[in-house]
């Protein structure tokens, strides 16, 4: 029986060192918005399961609010806050408190071990589930605010703001939520600061700003979702003043890009772990 040197064996010093030069490379990593349109895909899929009880849960709850603040507010303009305030709860409902809680969930049970496996940034992931989840708060959006300009009989002229104004306020809640459900060392602790995130966006909301003590305006002030209320709340007026609409929805979008980015790194810093 003859003995094979280990250098010319197929697997060898001398075949690895002859197969390097043509050896064919890995895949690219994938470019942002292809993975990003793939996880949204995924994960609107994955939680159209939940969509009719989520819907239900998120717009009733606003519907309920309005529905008892409406005999205790007593001018228009505090109309204008209730009712932009509680459409923008359905917002804060899904994209903030369920988003914390399914990323802490999925931290927690080594789901991202599966997207880590996967050459896509990790920007799409955040992104791509933050996206699905909010694609769910727009019909309970709209319903809300339908219900609250007849409930208290303002005008439906300027509802299109909406379209702005969901995806702005949505953009910097979710980045929150996402990065409460990654940051959060156990998933109970995620659901917390989703529940807590969401009613301090329903208190600091939906009550009329004229009616609080200056510290709680301050803090009213820090809440991202406050700024897509006012958006909303100044387009009920005869003649808007849309400079101030557009300031109001800069903010929005100024703090989603940085809530974003923060969950983007938080999503990197665990998924190493």
């Amino acid at each position: 029986m003859s003995v094979v040197p280990a250098d010319v064996v197929p697997g060898g010093a001398l075949a690895v060192e002859a197969a390097a030069p043509g050896a064919a490379e890995l895949a690219p990593r994938a470019r942002l918005w292809p993975s990003l349109t793939a996880v949204y895909r995924a994960q609107l899929s994955r939680a159209r399961v939940a969509r009719i009880p989520l819907l239900f849960v998120a717009t009733f709850q606003s519907v309920g609010i309005m529905i008892m603040m409406r005999g205790v507010v007593d001018t228009r303009g505090e109309a204008q806050s209730v009712v932009a305030g509680s459409s923008v709860v359905v917002v804060a409902y899904v994209a903030l408190n369920l988003l914390a809680q399914y990323f802490g969930q999925l931290r927690a049970s080594g789901g991202l071990d599966h997207y880590a496996t996967l050459p896509v940034p990790p920007a799409a992931v955040v992104l791509g589930a933050a996206g699905a989840y909010a694609s769910f708060t727009v019909p309970g959006t709209l319903v809300t605010a339908v219900f609250g300009c007849v409930l208290f009989g303002l005008p439906l002229t300027n509802l299109w703001i909406l379209v702005a104004v969901i995806p702005l306020a949505g953009a910097a809640l979710a980045g929150l939520g996402a990065a409460f459900g990654l940051l959060a060392p156990r998933p109970e602790l995620a659901t917390l600061l989703g529940q807590l995130g969401m009613s301090a966006a329903l208190l600091l909301g939906v009550l009329p700003p004229d009616r609080m003590p200056e510290i709680v305006r301050l803090a009213r002030d820090l809440l991202p979702s406050t700024y897509g209320v006012e958006a909303y709340a100044r387009t009920f007026g005869g003649h808007p003043d849309w400079a101030f609409v557009a300031a109001d929805l800069g903010v929005c979008a100024g703090v989603g890009v940085v809530s974003l980015a923060v969950a983007a790194w938080a999503y990197r810093r665990a998924a190493v772990r």
